[in-house]
């Protein structure tokens, strides 16, 4: 920021630097009379900075901005016909041999109305300028801090939503090691240290942003076999996952719910059932699948929340706007889960 004023400083100087030499540069080659020049350019330049700065600095900022446009512009017109009026005076006193000359070649000038219309317009460019410059400089200020308040409710959702997710995560897997503590007790026992594995990345690794995508594959992998830890042989489960490093990343524990919700409404005790998951990567877009058969829950059965898929497509509106396609279908008692992501 310190930079950045000093730059803009420079610039200030430079560009008036350039306006108090434009009438040489305009004349070159020509003769010029440095009194003329003083009395029609540099003295009007110097009152139309005083005008620019003091709109810039302090009445913009203090009258315009508030509201008080009455006290702004009244400020201002006193401004221009005191400059005017200097202009005159400073004209008559201190270089009277140019008007002299003027009266002998008969130039008159303008007209009285047409010269004040044509000083109020020249004394209005400079004030037109620092209220732009001033309203643009305020944009920009205005339009960072609501992008940066935005970014800050973007994470604070994104973290609240991780945060909810983690405690739903951990209550379904419980839930299922809790079906098998009577069953099989040796299960049960190696489901609480994968369990404990699963836990650990969605503690310490998934407090990124992004996660490489072979990371997420190796914490759905292990989730899985836990799901098949507690399913009968009558429940066939296929999964392909990719197996070369894609070098993808990807926000985390998105696609944990879709598997959670196969496993939970696909899974029947006494018929036969299926689930298939797939994930492919077509270039920087990852495609991910689940095909099962739905087996609506009892109204008695509360395991769980129902937070999982509202929770998933919230974060996608929030960390892949425009950027990704979400669709569950029902069809022929087959519950199908389509989800493409693009990454970059």
């Amino acid at each position: 920021m310190h930079k950045n004023k000093k730059i803009s400083i420079l610039l200030h100087i430079l560009i008036w630097l350039v306006l108090f030499s434009m009438p040489y540069v305009l004349s070159y080659g020509q003769s010029q009379e440095i009194n003329r020049i003083i009395a029609h350019f540099w003295i009007p330049l110097a009152f139309y900075a005083i005008i620019f700065y003091v709109n810039y600095f302090v009445l913009v900022d203090r009258l315009l901005f508030t509201k008080k446009i009455v006290f702004y512009v009244l400020i201002n017109i006193a401004m221009i016909v005191l400059f005017v009026t200097l202009k005159e005076q400073i004209e008559s006193h201190f270089f009277s041999d140019l008007l002299r000359r003027k009266a002998k070649d008969n130039d008159t000038g303008p007209p009285f109305k047409m010269f004040l219309y044509i000083q109020m317009l020249s004394y209005l460019a400079p004030l037109l300028f620092s209220i732009a410059l001033k309203s643009t400089k305020r944009w920009i200020r205005i339009e960072a801090e609501r992008k940066e308040l935005a970014n800050i409710k973007l994470q604070a959702e994104l973290q609240h939503l991780h945060y909810q997710l983690q405690p739903h995560f951990f209550f379904n897997s419980l839930n299922n090691i809790y079906a098998l503590v009577d069953i099989s007790p040796d299960q049960a026992k190696s489901s609480i240290h994968s369990l404990s594995k699963l836990m650990r990345y969605m503690l310490y690794d998934t407090n990124m942003e992004l996660v490489p995508l072979s990371k997420e594959i190796d914490f759905m992998e292990k989730y899985i076999d836990l799901m098949k830890l507690r399913v009968s042989d009558k429940t066939v489960v296929k999964v392909h996952f990719p197996v070369e490093e894609t070098g993808i990343q990807i926000a985390p524990l998105l696609f944990i719910s879709l598997i959670e919700n196969a496993f939970k409404h696909g899974v029947s005790a006494s018929k036969p059932s299926q689930i298939e998951i797939s994930m492919t990567i077509s270039n920087t877009t990852v495609l991910f699948a689940i095909k099962n058969n739905c087996f609506p829950k009892k109204s008695d059965d509360k395991s769980g929340s129902g937070i999982g898929i509202k929770n998933l497509e919230k974060r996608l509106q929030l960390v892949y706007p425009g950027k990704h396609d979400f669709k569950t279908t029902l069809k022929n008692s087959q519950f199908l889960v389509h989800l493409a992501i693009e990454t970059t």
